[in-house]
């Protein structure tokens, strides 16, 4: 009898320590987790990295059980972490708006918002159903605040499927709707219309792909799996922009779709029941309007002596045949950071920054930047501003006020563009400043 129990009481021992031994490398696992977590988001606030951009999770720390769902579902690198059982955001600004987070989140505890309380955007304002403040004007993508290629589609497909369900004929339009933009959205949104038998015309100011086009030739487009109106599922994580321009030529091909390229919309007009819309090629009539103009309308300029040179330019359209020259890139962003490591391996590169670090670039692009550097392919320069662009150089402004010269035959100006606020606001819809509202809430 006593030899059972002690043999129980040693097997209830036991168990108990081992149960505290596990709960122990748990707890030590989890803090572990926790402090590297935190050593992130001190890393990423110290690099600008953890202030969001966009679109972006926001976090109900009451309601959150600290699954990791989250963490798991998010296809970019340490965008969220846990800490002390909690979901935390840590370089917010790497958000690119794909919504798995939101999605896998088994509690609710995800919401997705615009802007922060410090940092406003500006976008147009949409309905739920993609429609703007004017009736029959419907915005999707880039313009409305969704830049991702997988988003805009999406948008592009249920904003025309909107069109086709609350479309009003009038006897004096030509066409159901006239899409503007041919980028992604604009593509599904063309897509979805045929589908939907709709009478539609596509413009587009530039050429096929929109701001896909002006990508970079040998640039990786990175997206994800995304289901393409008249054709099925994508599925492309990694794909070049030649490659993504061929599939949706080939599509629109198959399909005996044409689009208007090359033709600018200069002014819309609502006449009584319908829309007049005048281009730099001729004039139409529609029941509805889409645009998916994206947001950059007119690249920003710098507004600096010089600027008006030959040698400068906007966008970087063919590395390739760019050898032993002085290029100078202007800006910190993933277009500027990819377009000097093309030219890296052929010319002088330098890039001109004006903040102290690269604080809102994908994290692959940070790796080949830090290592090109490292490996001195190209140089450098943090807090600096262009002063002046001469025929044969250009001079820097330090924030010390001290000045650099350098030589130089190419700059290149990546400081993004210009919302087209002119345009919409003359075409009656009203932009406005997101301050973290809420745009997507189980």
């Amino acid at each position: 009898m006593i030899e059972t129990f002690l043999e129980n009481t040693l097997a209830y021992i036991l168990i108990f320590l081992i149960f505290a031994l596990v709960l122990f490398i748990y707890i030590k696992t989890v803090a572990k987790k926790s402090d590297s977590v935190k050593e992130k988001i001190k890393i990423a606030k110290e690099l600008g990295f953890h202030e969001p951009v966009s679109l972006h999770p926001y976090i109900n720390h009451e309601i959150c059980l600290g699954s990791g769902a989250c963490v798991l579902a998010c296809p970019e690198k340490d965008v969220l972490g846990l800490v002390n059982g909690k979901a935390f955001t840590i370089n917010a600004s790497r958000c690119v708006g794909h919504g798995a987070c939101f999605h896998a989140c088994p509690v609710h505890a995800i919401t997705l918002v615009m802007g922060t309380e410090t940092r406003g955007i500006e976008l147009p304002h949409v309905s739920q159903d993609f429609e703007s403040n004017v009736p029959g004007i419907y915005i999707a993508g880039e313009l409305g605040g969704m830049g991702l290629i997988k988003n805009a589609v999406e948008q592009g497909k249920q904003a025309v499927e909107n069109i086709s369900k609350n479309l009003k004929r009038s006897s004096k339009a030509s066409y159901d709707v006239v899409i503007v933009g041919a980028g992604p959205a604009g593509i599904s949104a063309t897509l979805t219309a045929a589908k939907n038998n709709l009478k539609f015309l596509t413009i587009e100011q530039d050429s096929l792909g929109g701001t896909v086009f002006n990508f970079p030739r040998a640039k990786l487009v990175m997206t994800s799996p995304m289901d393409l109106p008249l054709y099925g599922k994508i599925k492309l994580m990694e794909t070049s922009k030649v490659k993504l321009l061929d599939l949706w030529k080939e599509i629109l091909q198959k399909n005996n779709i044409k689009i208007n390229e090359q033709e600018k919309v200069i002014n819309i007009e609502k006449k009584e029941d319908h829309f007049i819309i005048v281009t730099s090629c001729s004039t139409y009539t529609s029941n509805a309007i889409l645009l998916a103009i994206g947001r950059r309308g007119s690249p920003r300029k710098l507004g600096i002596p010089g600027e008006e040179l030959e040698k400068v330019s906007y966008r970087l359209l063919e590395p390739e045949y760019l050898k032993n020259q002085n290029v100078l890139i202007i800006g910190g962003g993933d277009s500027a950071i990819e377009s000097a490591l093309l030219l890296a391996d052929d010319n002088e590169v330098v890039i001109s920054y004006r903040s102290n670090s690269f604080s809102r670039i994908k994290p692959k692009n940070l790796e080949r930047i830090i290592k090109a550097q490292s490996e001195q392919k190209l140089k450098i320069i943090f807090n600096s501003g262009v002063e002046e662009i001469k025929e044969d150089k250009v001079i820097l402004k330090m924030t010390d006020n001290s000045l650099v010269e350098l030589k130089n035959n190419l700059v290149f100006i990546f400081a993004g563009g210009e919302l087209p606020t002119q345009f919409l606001e003359k075409t009656g819809i009203k932009i406005t400043k997101k301050f973290g509202e809420t745009i997507l809430k189980h």
